[in-house]
């Protein structure tokens, strides 16, 4: 089982880990010069729900049996996966100065044959939700407790891949929780102009599927929806409404910080603020 040293009403700490998340990450992009800042500073709040208060895992044993299995279809997030992995214990912090290098376990898309604790491996987007509902699939068929969770982004409704498994889902009713990172962006642009998806919870909605709405930035309700979700015999998808590049001004809402890391002078800046936030949130 998951073992947390935050209770759920402990707003504050998780805040405080959230933010921390963010530091780190900037210090990990930064050392690496490589890597995704805006999606995975917009989901640090979800990772740390899931790994602190949702997920039934166990880091020192992140093979068993039992545990629930988190998919991230949108594999180029990863960075701040790892950093919370490695918050929660999964392995050493000082490992995250590898991201991207040569022979590194944190690889610029997750790996599963390299890291103990990655369910799946992803690179083309679009492919880890037919991935979460194969194993789904499988614990519903086998009557498991286990639950499957999932986070895609909202530029992979582009793709007709995810609403054949979306289909597949709501047929089958699977014991699947799909977290949507709704944060109106992608690598060219922003979605409503790229390809526009609204509305999508009436259209989620309309495949039969149990839809919901949360605040990506609010761990309360992240962790609420998701626990009620447990409860629901139906495929639930989460719309989680995140503001890419979270906490760093320059950042935040522009796409064009979806693929590039901060150089060593907007790291400064990136962390400035950061930290500044740590200090309030104290």
């Amino acid at each position: 089982m998951h073992v947390s040293k935050f209770r759920f009403n402990d707003v504050k700490r998780l805040k405080l880990l959230s933010n921390q998340a963010r530091i780190i990450l900037i210090e990990t992009l930064a050392t690496s010069k490589s890597g995704h800042s805006a999606g995975p500073l917009g989901l640090a709040d979800v990772f740390v729900s899931l790994y602190f208060k949702i997920l039934k895992n166990n880091p020192k044993k992140p093979s068993l049996n039992s545990r629930d299995r988190l998919f991230v279809s949108n594999g180029h997030v990863c960075p701040i996966q790892y950093v919370v992995m490695s918050q929660a214990g999964y392995f050493p912090q000082k490992e995250l100065k590898t991201l991207r290098k040569i022979n590194s376990r944190l690889q610029g898309h997750p790996s599963r044959k390299d890291l103990p604790g990655i369910e799946n491996s992803s690179g083309p987007l679009g492919q880890g939700i037919s991935q979460a509902c194969g194993a789904a699939f499988v614990i519903k068929k086998e009557k498991l407790k286990q639950r499957i969770y999932c986070i895609i982004s909202d530029a992979e409704f582009n793709e007709g891949q995810t609403w054949e498994a979306l289909l597949f889902a709501a047929k089958n009713k699977l014991p699947l929780t799909i977290l949507v990172d709704r944060n109106n962006i992608q690598i060219t642009g922003n979605t409503e102009d790229v390809m526009p998806l609204e509305p999508l919870k009436q259209k989620l909605m309309a495949l039969n599927l149990t839809v919901e709405e949360v605040d990506g930035h609010n761990h309360l309700q992240i962790i609420s929806v998701c626990n009620n979700a447990k409860k629901n015999k139906n495929t639930t998808i989460i719309i989680c409404h995140t503001i890419p590049g979270k906490g760093v001004s320059f950042m935040e809402n522009k796409y064009e910080w979806h693929g590039k890391p901060p150089n060593e002078q907007e790291a400064r800046k990136a962390l400035e603020e950061l930290y500044a936030e740590q200090a309030k949130l104290r």
